[in-house]
């Protein structure tokens, strides 16, 4: 139902019918938190908003949990979005580490490509399970995790970057988290991995450009940390944390960092960790406009030019992350 905004109250769900960047809103669909909530909506220059009332908390009635969205043929019920090889080479005990984990690699970048291709609420749910099996491989397998960390694809597409940003977040989590029932590494892992879902709303020859961007393309491209958190929430998928993962995933240790400049423990914990791999893995990947850095070089680069962007602390495990395994598998 659409009503005036001066009869908003603190506990309605709105629905904002502008675009996303012409309000001050993180998503066009939110539940109203306070009254300075009412008076941005109210400064945005709007005479009536739509109210969904099946999900607002407010005069005592209680918001019901969103279910599944319908299956409908725009959901693509019937492709398979992460590969039937993925589980079966993870569990395949006759491969070597080395070859399990060129497979795993190989197998995830068409469960991302094709998650990205259009990131509905049913093939995130579907690549969960995916990702799932790879973080559990990660947490007992410290060989393949090696391999994993050390071989993965080195051009710079999204879904490339994306692939190897979740494998270095989940190993980096585990040095952190391993057997800590505090932290939920499925649910990180998920976040890592789909850490730019939200440069599917921003224009390849942007993203792709082979020279320096103009500043309204960087502004663009600034975009996606809120574009990727908006989907996610649209979506109705993963955790506050991990969606914190997805928006703050380029905010920076020393404040220099977007889309809100925040500094220091602002910056929650696992946007951090994604930080860190993200940086290192856009230097050793194959780039339009410049070449890709050997490991140890853009640890280098990292420790000497970059150290105020990262928790000192967190960079430092990070490193130490790339030593050789003393065994193959945790038991």
């Amino acid at each position: 139902m659409n009503i005036p905004v001066e009869e908003l109250e603190i506990g309605m769900f709105v629905e904002i019918p502008l675009s996303w960047h012409k309000h001050p809103f993180l998503t066009n669909n939110f539940l109203i938190a306070s009254a300075e909530d009412i008076q941005k909506i109210k400064d945005s220059g709007l005479d009536r908003v739509k109210v969904d009332l099946g999900r607002s908390r407010f005069q005592g009635t209680v918001r019901k949990e969103a279910s599944e969205p319908p299956s409908g043929p725009e959901d693509d019920r019937e492709e398979n979005i992460v590969p039937p090889e993925l589980k079966r080479c993870i569990h395949d005990r006759t491969l070597s580490a080395e070859k399990r984990a060129n497979r795993v690699v190989e197998h995830s970048l068409v469960m991302m490509r094709n998650l990205l291709e259009k990131p509905t609420s049913f093939r995130i749910t579907a690549a969960k399970k995916g990702i799932s099996e790879i973080v559990d491989l990660i947490l007992r397998d410290d060989l393949t995790t090696h391999y994993l960390i050390n071989i993965g694809s080195h051009d710079y597409y999204t879904y490339t970057h994306s692939v190897n940003v979740g494998l270095l977040g989940v190993t980096l989590a585990k040095t952190l988290y391993f057997n800590s029932p505090a932290h939920d590494l499925h649910a990180l892992g998920v976040g890592f991995f789909l850490h730019d879902l939200g440069k599917v709303n921003i224009d390849q020859k942007i993203i792709n450009k082979p020279a320096k961007l103009t500043e309204d393309e960087m502004r663009e491209i600034r975009r996606h940390p809120a574009h990727g958190y908006r989907i996610l929430l649209e979506t109705r998928q993963l955790t506050r944390e991990s969606r914190l993962i997805v928006l703050q995933h380029h905010e920076r240790f020393d404040g220099s960092g977007y889309p809100r400049g925040l500094r220091n423990e602002e910056i929650h914990i696992y946007a951090r960790l994604c930080s860190l791999a993200d940086v290192y893995d856009a230097l050793t990947s194959q780039r339009p406009y410049r070449q890709k850095l050997a490991p140890f070089e853009a640890l280098k680069l990292m420790k000497e030019e970059m150290l105020s962007h990262f928790q000192p602390e967190l960079f430092e495990r990070f490193v130490l992350m790339f030593r050789a395994p003393k065994d193959g598998c945790r038991n």
